[in-house]
């Protein structure tokens, strides 16, 4: 028996040794939804479009204008409900010329931003589908931008004839807002909560962030790079900021990315090219997404941003069309929505949108 064991041993050892050991083959990786079309009720070309934001998968806001059959423009404003496109007619003067700027939300209301004859205005749809209209303190000859908060604060920027203004609405009532004396112009602004907001601005040394923390406006010193601009900032909570521009690199315009994590800056320079950082957002797969310009014909072209690593994707290709160009990106539950402009051969400029993931 010691003699049969020892064989069945040594014949075991010699079949592992001459049977290869199984390979192990990697799971399959998974294949990320592609870009598809979705259709827009048409505008009156040439149209612009101003902004995006979603609420959630069932809930987007497009706005922009249109050309007036009166000459001008006319306010444009679309609604995504998780399935479709449609055309918002039901605000206040939705005939009338004007044109609509930014959306965003302030609790349970959807607010737009809207200018006409001189003036603005904040339009207010409530859960139930009424529409308000939010007055402004006062008429600006320019008004840059517009943005509020969850909790019911609003800024609005713009300049009149006295120079720079900031106005804010507290929920209750408007207030002009100070700012530091070199500051001579307000781009843009975007705020988290009425005690959390951010501003990109024009001094005379150059570009620089601004933060108001309930109190004030003051220079977030924030280490931009030389010869710079800023296009926008994404705020994702508090010490997480990412501040998206461009510099002049050898002449040419170089997009930028200016991060904060905690307490530590951080510039890094995608191979984005001279794309805008405008439209940068953060995607429901937590990386940064922007349309770039594309290099492919009847096609848009979108950029992923997560850590180092840069990847890109292309919408569905449309035929006869001679430029394809979202403006806007947003995310929309798991999936992210882009809105914006398309021009076909022999026709001017109007929308299209596309959707990644469902």
């Amino acid at each position: 028996m010691t003699g049969l064991r020892a064989f069945v041993v040594r014949f075991v050892a010699l079949c592992a040794a001459v049977v290869p050991p199984a390979v192990a083959v990697p799971p399959a990786a998974a294949v990320p939804p592609g870009w598809s079309a979705l259709p827009v009720p048409a505008a009156a070309p040439p149209v612009s479009v101003s902004g995006l934001a979603a609420r959630g998968p069932r809930e987007a806001w497009a706005s922009g204008f249109e050309q007036h059959t009166g000459g001008g423009t006319r306010p444009m404003l679309y609604r995504w409900d998780g399935t479709a496109w449609s055309r918002d007619t039901t605000f206040p003067g939705a005939g009338e010329p004007g044109r609509l700027g930014r959306v965003h939300f302030a609790g349970d209301e959807t607010w737009i931003f809207r200018g006409r004859e001189g003036t603005g205005d904040i339009l207010r749809r409530g859960s139930a589908g009424d529409w308000s209209t939010l007055r402004l303190p006062q008429s600006l000859w320019t008004y840059q931008d517009f943005d509020a908060t969850p909790d019911g604060a609003a800024w609005v920027v713009g300049e009149d004839d006295g120079g720079l203004k900031v106005l804010h609405h507290d929920g209750t009532s408007w207030t002009a807002q100070d700012t530091p004396e070199d500051v001579l112009y307000v781009m843009g602004i975007t705020a988290r909560t009425a005690t959390d907001a951010w501003a990109w601005a024009d001094t005379i040394d150059g570009a620089t962030v601004l933060h108001w923390d309930g109190t004030a406006w003051r220079d977030a010193r924030v280490p931009l790079p030389p010869d710079s601009n800023v296009h926008t900032i994404v705020v994702d909570g508090p010490g997480h900021i990412t501040v998206g521009g461009s510099r002049y690199v050898d002449g040419r315009p170089r997009t930028y990315l200016t991060t904060r994590d905690g307490a530590i800056w951080r510039t890094t320079y995608p191979p984005l090219g001279d794309t805008s950082a405008q439209a940068v957002v953060r995607g429901p797969d937590g990386a940064l997404w922007l349309p770039v310009r594309s290099d492919r014909a009847f096609r848009s072209k979108y950029a992923r941003l997560h850590g180092a690593r840069t990847t890109f994707s292309y919408g569905p290709a449309r035929t006869d069309a001679i430029e394809v160009e979202p403006r806007a990106l947003t995310a929309a539950g798991s999936s992210l929505l882009s809105f914006g402009t398309v021009e076909i051969y022999g026709s001017k400029p109007n929308l299209m949108s596309e959707r990644l993931g469902g």
